[in-house]
């Protein structure tokens, strides 16, 4: 609900180049949030590349500081990068359930909520092509964009995850030289280098080693494959992916993995 908000406050004063660049630090807080608080591994190569996310966005709000005084632009935007952070550690909990059905719950609880503060607040409804363009970017940005999200959070964890969003703001910030023909300063070339430097370390880091399963009981759905070699007590007719209630044997093996919903042990 506070997201949203304060990111539309946070573009009222921001270009939207720095703003798309600044969204960036929802990857970082997301991170750090799973890390400290939600005990996810991590590694040097992705911390290292946290920290030059950190530096840019730093670099975006001093830059924005020397422009309009206090970048509460800034502040604002990653203030709602921080509720997206909180919001994206806890939908962790339950992405094994179905993502449509997260996403709806999620955009109908807080869609009514915004309504109803701006229904208080005695505004308007705008025009309806007004309207209409909210909409169609709501599909995309809170009704598409969660559901792969939740699918993502399901397969690599809450951290990585976040990094890897952190390419949508380059599309953003690409857009916005084109599309308004903004003329960004030297603070953002430098802080698009860093960013895209923090997400070639979070793409290229590779998690290799012995591990051991802990036996489990969920729902999600699977394919029978190294992780999924269960029974069934029905008449099975082989289509996969399929979603049933099933069990993972206690097991000890290595390879390549993530932090998902089958890989939560320690180091």
């Amino acid at each position: 609900m506070a997201g949203p908000v304060l990111l539309m406050l946070g573009l009222s004063t921001t270009p939207a180049s720095s703003a798309s660049l600044l969204l960036n630090m929802e990857g970082v807080l997301t991170s750090m949030l799973a890390w400290f608080f939600f005990k996810e591994n991590f590694d040097r190569r992705i911390l290292a590349g946290m920290l030059l996310t950190v530096v840019a966005g730093a670099l975006l709000s001093w830059d924005q500081a020397t422009v309009h005084g206090i970048p509460l632009g800034a502040l604002a935007i990653v203030g709602a990068c921080l509720c997206w952070g909180i919001d994206n550690n806890l939908t962790r909990k339950v992405s094994a359930s179905d993502a449509v059905q997260i996403a709806c719950v999620k955009g109908l609880a807080a869609g009514a909520v915004n309504l109803a503060i701006a229904a208080a607040l005695d505004m308007r409804l705008p025009a309806p092509p007004v309207m209409f363009s909210a909409a169609a970017i709501g599909f995309c940005g809170y009704g598409l964009s969660p559901v792969l999200f939740v699918l993502a959070l399901r397969h690599l964890g809450t951290a990585r995850t976040g990094a890897y969003f952190s390419a949508a703001p380059f599309v953003g910030a690409a857009i916005s030289l084109v599309v308004p023909g903004e003329h960004p300063g030297p603070f953002f070339w430098v802080a698009a280098l860093l960013m895209g430097a923090g997400i070639w370390l979070h793409l290229t880091e590779s998690h290799d080693h012995e591990h051991e399963h802990e036996a489990m009981d969920h729902t999600h759905a699977h394919r029978h494959d190294a992780h999924h070699q269960h029974e069934h007590d029905f008449a099975w007719d082989g289509n996969e992916p399929h979603v049933l209630p099933h069990r993972h044997k206690r097991m000890r093996h290595a390879h390549k993995h993530y932090p998902d919903i089958h890989h939560q042990h320690g180091h």
